[in-house]
């Protein structure tokens, strides 16, 4: 098995490589001006993106091709204050930059919008929210000129006192969806209310791909170990290479916080399980210490005999 490693968002390993900055609503209305409010966007984004180049380019020098983009990119691009900015057009040739050496390095790039964005909501106006900021999503994906293999995750939602009520409002709103958002979501299992087995349950019926977060699954199990779904969690991406989500807990104390790294020997328990599937798959690390936990991790795995390290963030089980 090949194994790619990524990890999210922000890179520690260089000077400011976070591409998160924003600002407030309630600060933005500080700026009494409309234009200037609009100019103020304009900057954050601006350096933004600049920045998610300087990342990129960072992880291309090291190997490293699996990547989750942040959704502050455009900062506030969803509120009603930027309805009149076209952003996309705006930095355009800067969308372009991106996506063009995502494309050059082979990279799997993909987004997780914000907890907000809830499709099986029973309120109107929170789906409508959350269509809002999945086409946000997508407009840059196809400004960047990245095709529906750049992914979107999203968790199932809340329960609202009704596990199956709300999976069917779910089925209901994914299948509503324009082809152009449907076909780059990918449905992740959550810590508190939906299992792996109730994801991929859902993911089949739907014919979407699952993300198994297993550090979720470790927070929120019905008594299946993963030994029993993993194939048919894989098989959900056909011909696809399956990605997963890894992180460790912080302490027994808060067990859905995440440590600043990676256990070796809970992921190496993994690797095992995942050998009954045989195939490659890319893991995105959700550690705090990010590409650093990336590194340390592999730097960890080299003292081990059964793996072969390929490249800085790569190896083969």
């Amino acid at each position: 098995m090949r194994i790619r490693l990524g990890y999210v968002a922000i890179a520690l390993g260089i000077s400011q490589g976070s591409p998160n900055k924003t600002t407030t609503v309630f600060n933005l209305n500080k700026i009494k001006d409309k234009k200037d409010q609009l100019s103020k966007l304009r900057r954050l984004a601006e350096e933004n993106l600049a920045t998610q180049l300087r990342v990129l380019r960072y992880n291309a020098a090291h190997h490293i091709q699996v990547f989750r983009i942040t959704s502050q990119l455009i900062p506030l691009a969803t509120h009603p204050i930027a309805f009149d900015w076209d952003y996309c057009e705006d930095f355009r040739s800067e969308l372009l930059a991106i996506g063009d050496i995502v494309k050059r390095h082979g990279m799997r790039v993909s987004a997780h919008p914000d907890h907000f964005t809830i499709l099986n909501s029973p309120l109107p106006h929170v789906v409508e929210a959350a269509l809002a900021d999945l086409r946000y999503h997508v407009n840059l994906f196809e400004s960047m000129e990245l095709g529906p293999e750049t992914k979107l995750v999203l968790h199932v939602g809340g329960l609202y006192k009704d596990k199956g009520q709300s999976t069917e409002r779910f089925k209901v709103i994914f299948q509503q969806l324009p082809e152009t958002i449907r076909e780059r979501i990918i449905i992740e299992n959550d810590d508190k209310s939906y299992t792996a087995k109730d994801v991929l349950t859902l993911c089949q019926e739907i014919k979407a791909p699952m993300v198994l977060d297993v550090h979720h699954d470790y927070c929120c199990n019905e008594g299946i170990h993963l030994e029993e779904i993993l194939p048919e969690i894989f098989a959900t991406w056909g011909s696809g290479i399956p990605k997963i989500h890894f992180s460790s807990a912080r302490d027994n104390a808060n067990k859905r916080a995440h440590a600043d790294h990676i256990a070796v020997d809970e992921f190496l328990k993994f690797l095992n399980i995942a050998k009954i599937c045989n195939r490659d798959f890319d893991v995105m690390i959700e550690a705090k210490e990010k590409d650093l936990a990336l590194f340390s991790l592999m730097e960890k795995l080299k003292e081990m005999s059964e793996v072969k390290i390929i490249n800085e963030a790569e190896l083969e089980y």
